[in-house]
């Protein structure tokens, strides 16, 4: 009897090795993607994914009606001219951290753990200075991972 319940139990092994790659051993792609795409490494060394905004229709929308974001990740808006770039949450369901960038990552001004709007008018959020970018992440974000005004993020994959 105990060599049928040894068997038994080989025989199991053996059919759970055939039932395909484990969550593991995917991964390795997984990484290689995150490191691939359009990503943003903070002054902490934390590296977020990143969705870029390019089109109008893009940046109108932005992250409305999002009720959360996956950790480490966020959406840059990357604008043709270096200009003053205002933003307001309508529709936006969860707090963000708005950071103004200039062309080299150097950021200008944070807007941090900016509320949702609940009621029109909304108010506008950003500093009256040309910024060539915006890097919204997650409320509370910024702080956590150092980004300070004055402090350069290293964008890469961003075309």
């Amino acid at each position: 009897m105990r060599s049928v319940g040894i068997l038994l139990g080989v025989l199991a092994m053996a059919a759970c090795g055939n039932a395909g790659p484990s969550p593991r051993a995917a991964t390795p792609s997984v990484a290689r993607e995150a490191r691939s795409g359009p990503r943003v490494e903070m002054p902490s060394g934390a590296i977020y994914v990143l969705e870029l905004a390019r089109t109008p229709e893009e940046q109108a929308q932005g992250l409305m009606f999002r009720e959360s974001l996956p950790e480490r990740s966020g959406m840059l808006f990357p604008f043709a001219d270096a200009s003053v770039h205002k933003f307001w949450m309508k529709n936006t369901m969860i707090p963000l951290d708005m950071i103004w960038l200039d062309g080299a990552g150097r950021v200008l001004f944070i807007s941090a753990n900016t509320p949702p709007c609940k009621a029109d008018p909304c108010p506008s959020y950003g500093p009256d200075t040309a910024a060539a970018s915006v890097l919204e992440i997650a409320g509370g974000k910024a702080e956590r991972e150092k980004v300070t005004v004055g402090a350069t993020l290293r964008f890469s994959g961003v075309k």
